[in-house]
């Protein structure tokens, strides 16, 4: 008898593999860190080939590390790095190029040639999203006319395309090419309504059809796993933030819950009909269970949140470890009237805005590192709130409270800080890795190791609860300055 379900979380900046048991806690995991390259300015690739050792790795480590048995593994789900995007030969599995990481801004022509007839939102009313670098149709084309015979090749049916949980699977199954609808919507090729693949948005990204995987639902049993999984099935699939939604048990209309990782993402569960957003939020898919009718949600993405902690690290080695930036932010009691604004892929949610680039505002002789550390943490809590806003807009429902997971949200000084400028509680829970235990429970639900939502609402448990402390007076201030550096970082780059 199963004991277990498990989740490949294949992240933007690592790889992990997760074991949980039948009430959501964790009895295992391994992790790896890939190679992030930036060959020009704006830039962003993954190696696919190392993503797929590091995921050989992080299975055979875990297992190792807990002596569990595949045959005591109910059900493997793949979760994933969205919009990421790469193109492979189907004969050998070799990449035809890096993958072109969602943070990558060379598509922004492609974007604008796009916009220019119709504008930035003509692809709304079908995908749910704005013309932007983010997606991978512009990514697909990109690779299509700039690397050579993969067009040709491509039309011959001989080139597959897929996000990372399709190369995943591909991989993994020796050959099942299929992705989800949560990863699917992230593209601009796929109706909302439909739920396939669009003739009219293929014609207009000059993508053939027949790269393109067959479009799943999130829990269903897609093949088995061969190698160190041997025999598991493999079946659940949802990209990452639709993953955390899912793995928070918000099952209903009305919740949401927000992930703190590379970027921040705050999806609204909007139930069975997709809600157009006038207020710069993503119209998604929140997951499909089997048969049962797709939920769709509201979503406010942003781009650099945790990224930035990384930026501060790796590039400017201000801190020797992502965890040091609490203690050094909070060598000082505020920000030293500075704004660090890290726009450094341009504007997500609510602005889309690929001209603007990043800035730190309001410098004088005052400011010490610790200003900058402290800065650079409360424009993840600025960048929240606008989301927020948004969300309250577009949806008529007042969030009374926020979900929050992902690596950031031990960081106590920024989750109160978030509290504080929200002016509602934020909510931790106890198992905070979401999205790999969401990707789980779609696993599990389709082999009956878990039955009923009901299941996995009771696993759900808060561990802390942080309540607003700050006066209106003064929150209102500091967003107001907040929103006027945003405002600096507007057409920095000339298209």
């Amino acid at each position: 008898m199963a004991k277990y379900a498990a989740a490949l979380d294949q992240g933007t900046t690592s790889t992990r593999f997760m074991i949980f048991d039948h009430h959501g806690q964790v009895v295992a995991m391994d992790q790896k860190e890939h190679e992030q390259i930036y060959p020009k300015p704006g830039w962003v690739e993954h190696n696919p080939l190392e993503i797929w050792e590091r995921t050989q790795e992080v299975i055979e480590g875990a297992l190792r590390k807990s002596g569990i048995s595949p045959k005591e593994i109910a059900a493997v789900g793949i979760t994933n790095q969205r919009e990421t995007t790469l193109l492979w030969e189907k004969a050998t599995g070799k990449p035809v190029y890096n993958a072109i990481v969602w943070q990558d801004t060379r598509t922004d022509k492609i974007c604008n040639d796009l916009a220019a007839e119709g504008g930035q939102d003509r692809l709304r009313p079908k995908t749910g999203l704005p013309l932007a670098t983010y997606f991978s149709g512009p990514k697909i084309r990109w690779i299509l006319e700039n690397v050579p015979g993969v067009r040709e090749r491509a039309e011959r049916g001989e080139i597959l395309f897929g996000t990372m949980d399709t190369w995943i699977i591909w991989n993994l199954t020796g050959g099942v090419h299929v992705t989800d609808v949560t990863n699917a919507s992230r593209t601009l090729l796929m109706n909302l309504q439909t739920l396939d693949w669009d003739d009219e948005l293929l014609d207009l990204l000059g993508i053939p059809r027949a790269i393109l995987p067959q479009i799943r639902s999130s829990s269903e049993v897609y093949g088995y796993a061969r190698g160190a999984l041997e025999g598991v099935p493999v079946a659940g699939d949802l990209g990452d933030q639709q993953a955390a939604l899912f793995g928070q048990a918000c099952y209903d209309p009305g919740e949401a819950k927000n992930t703190y990782g590379t970027g921040c993402f705050m999806l609204l569960n909007t139930g069975t009909t997709p809600v157009p957003s006038q207020s710069g939020l993503l119209t998604t898919l929140g997951y499909k269970i089997g048969n049962a009718p797709a939920v769709y949600a509201l979503e406010g993405s942003i781009a650099i949140t945790g990224a930035l902690v990384q930026w501060l690290r790796d590039n400017l080695k201000m801190i020797e470890n992502s965890r040091d930036i609490e203690g050094l932010a909070r060598t000082v009691e505020d920000n030293g009237g500075i704004y660090f604004v890290p726009a450094f892929s341009g504007l997500f949610a609510p602005y889309w805005r690929s001209d603007a680039r990043g800035i730190i505002v309001g410098l004088t002789r005052y400011i010490n590192r610790g200003h900058i550390a402290r800065a650079a943490l409360e424009a993840t809590a600025y960048q929240t709130r606008e989301v927020l806003d948004a969300m309250n807009r577009d949806s008529g429902i007042t969030l009374t409270a926020l979900k929050v997971d992902g690596g950031m949200v031990y960081n106590q000084l920024l989750m109160q800080f978030q509290a504080d400028i929200l002016g509602v509680p934020v909510i931790r829970p106890k198992v905070a890795e979401t999205t790999s235990l969401g990707a789980a429970y779609a696993a599990g639900l389709a082999v009956g190791f878990w039955e009923t939502f009901d299941e996995l609402r009771a696993n759900w448990g808060k561990d802390t609860e942080w309540h607003p402390q700050m006066s209106p007076e003064l929150r209102e201030k500091l967003y107001a300055g907040w929103k006027k550096a945003v405002e600096r970082t507007f057409g920095w780059v000339e298209g």
